[in-house]
């Protein structure tokens, strides 16, 4: 009977499912939680990293994006239909229905948000972070303003959340660029005299033949 192997693969060992997969994909490993301070990944540290993870959302921001987006334009159908159904109508004598507010201004409304979701979407796909936090944050202003507070806080704070990490990479690359280039980047170092340098001594020059002769 061959021995059991501790090292090898258990082919009896049962499969993750699907759902522990996409938690493995998606969520940061246990060992990188259990790191020290010191050990964590404190992101982009030269000038040429901060500026590119300015010029691009990661791939989790970018995945945010792509999910809040189309849930945005299922919630403008929502919306939309229920301020339409919901507003106050009156039947005239001749039978006509008369609305309290104009449906076309709902509509108006419908269709900015839609814009809006659209845009959220492109902004995602393109990894555009400062748009993609602007788009979200009117989006859920303009669900806010209409009194559906469950729809627009969400998209306010997602909003916040890409503004405030897009203002800390900004402040990043300066003080990268004050303290000269943050250790390999392409900014200029700050000179700073080398304690091991010593000046030249000057020498008095030697007097010539002529001007020893006339001294004796």
């Amino acid at each position: 009977m061959a021995a059991h192997d501790p090292d090898g693969v258990d082919d009896d060992a049962p499969k993750p499912g699907l759902i522990e997969r996409l938690k493995d994909a998606m969520l940061k490993p246990a060992v990188a939680a259990e790191l020290g301070p010191e050990e964590k990944d404190e992101g982009p540290t030269t000038i040429p990293e901060i500026e590119a993870a300015i010029d691009r959302a990661d791939d989790k921001e970018r995945l945010i994006g792509l999910l809040l987006a189309p849930v945005a334009a299922a919630v403008t159908f929502i919306v939309t239909a229920s301020l339409i159904n919901n507003d106050a109508k009156t039947r005239l004598a001749d039978g006509t229905i008369q609305y309290a507010h104009n449906p076309h201004s709902y509509l108006e409304v419908g269709g900015i948000s839609m814009i809006l979701a659209l845009l959220m979407l492109t902004m995602a796909w393109w990894r555009k972070r400062l748009f993609l936090g602007i788009t979200m944050a009117l989006f859920g202003l303009s669900f806010f303003n209409l009194h559906f507070w469950g729809f627009g806080i969400p998209y306010i704070i997602a909003g916040s959340w890409y503004l405030v990490r897009a203002y800390r990479l900004q402040e990043k690359l300066k003080l990268a660029q004050r303290q000269g280039g943050g250790g390999g980047g392409t900014g200029r170092r700050s000179q700073v005299p080398n304690k091991r340098y010593t000046p030249p001594t000057t020498r008095p020059a030697k007097p010539k033949p002529d001007e020893e002769q006339r001294a004796g």
